[in-house]
């Protein structure tokens, strides 16, 4: 019985991060689209993923290799985030709230990035990547949302339960291509939903969120594999530049972006979940690193990690590989608390707070 649930959760995690499948199928046309080829969306370049003898050697390793320091052993610190700590808030300011959920105070309004509120990311709430610790900020506690914004269609980016919910608070919605299409039939107005292609934008009072492309895939079911877009995001106010990564590997694109769209305050940068197996699609940490300077950033806050466990390395492995790539290349990080109020201008200093709750002595500072 045991097994039957590991091959179950399996299958789920494989489909929320690398293999693309669930359950449920989309015949939407984007004919306009340089992205939408043959039926489905491309990326610039394809990059390799598992195959043959890697895949049945993954789904073994995901069975038997899974190791305990893939969790936390002890919960994880916050900064608590009250209805006086948002209210306080400065304009441009940001709060990681777990995973790629970032809240951010833009243009005298709050904006929200992928977010997910569920206990797991996955179709199914028995089963699937579980958080490892409850949402620091509930769902209802959220404040009133000018617009959300989403990457891709993956479960631990686009919450089903948590877009439903937002559905009736959020004014607007912004999303790739095909993302926007789901949505509507969840509940969201069509009034309401922005969808682009890489490179378009879309302008929210003094906010210009431009799509930018991302190395990637897309699909929730077994018979929809890239047919909805994936992108990442620039987002600009007359103070800010910013950027989002959503998923993606390293690629060059990141450079073509830092030249079109660049330079950003801050870069909010994949780091977690990741694998050579199948870094094509989640970039490495030194990647996470490089991507910031061809980005031409001048703070890197990674996101992606310290929420569900979608890999077989340590839970802080993320958080100790990237300190020790940006020092190495002279970058400025910032690894802001969960709920920590994030200054893009000036980010509060560095505390590896990962220590304390990795149950296992780190090397000191």
């Amino acid at each position: 019985m045991k097994r039957r649930w590991l091959w179950i959760s399996l299958s789920l995690v494989l489909a929320t991060g690398i293999t693309g499948m669930s359950v449920s199928g989309s015949a939407v046309e984007y004919p306009l689209s340089p992205q939408f080829q043959e039926g489905r969306f491309r990326n610039a370049a394809e990059p390799r993923m598992p195959e043959g003898k890697e895949t049945v050697s993954l789904w073994w390793k995901f069975l038997t290799g899974k190791q305990p320091g893939t969790r936390p052993s002890s919960p994880i610190p916050v900064s608590p985030i009250t209805a006086e700590v948002l209210a306080a808030a400065k304009e441009g300011e940001l709060f990681r709230l777990g995973h790629s959920t970032v809240l951010m105070r833009l243009d005298g309004g709050w904006w929200i990035t992928d977010p997910v509120f569920s206990d797991r990311a996955s179709p199914v709430g028995w089963a699937g990547p579980k958080r490892f610790q409850p949402p620091m900020l509930a769902l209802e506690d959220l404040p009133p949302l000018k617009g959300v914004l989403i990457s891709h269609d993956h479960y631990d980016h686009l919450d089903k339960a948590t877009i439903i919910a937002l559905a009736k608070r959020a004014e607007t919605f912004v999303t790739p291509l095909g993302v926007g299409d789901l949505i509507q039939r969840w509940g969201v107005p069509a009034a309401r939903i922005h969808q682009l292609d890489w490179w378009q934008a879309y302008t929210a009072g003094q906010i210009t969120f431009t799509a930018t492309p991302a190395q990637h895939f897309s699909g929730r079911g077994l018979f929809d594999r890239d047919r909805r877009l994936w992108a990442s995001w620039a987002i600009r106010t007359p103070d800010l530049n910013l950027f989002f990564s959503g998923d993606s590997g390293y690629f060059d694109g990141f450079a073509e972006i830092g030249r079109r769209l660049g330079p950003f305050d801050l870069t909010l940068v994949e780091c977690g979940a990741y694998d050579p197996l199948w870094s094509g699609v989640h970039m490495l940490p030194e990647q996470t690193v490089q991507a910031h300077i061809d980005l031409r950033g001048r703070w890197l806050v990674p996101i992606h990690n310290s929420t569900f466990d979608l890999a077989f390395h340590d839970w802080y492995a993320p958080m100790e590989q990237v300190l020790a790539a940006a020092r190495q290349r002279q970058v400025a990080i910032a690894m802001p608390l969960l709920g920590q109020a994030v200054d893009p201008r000036q980010p509060p200093p560095l505390r590896m707070w990962w220590r304390g709750a990795s149950g296992r002595e780190l090397a000191a500072e």
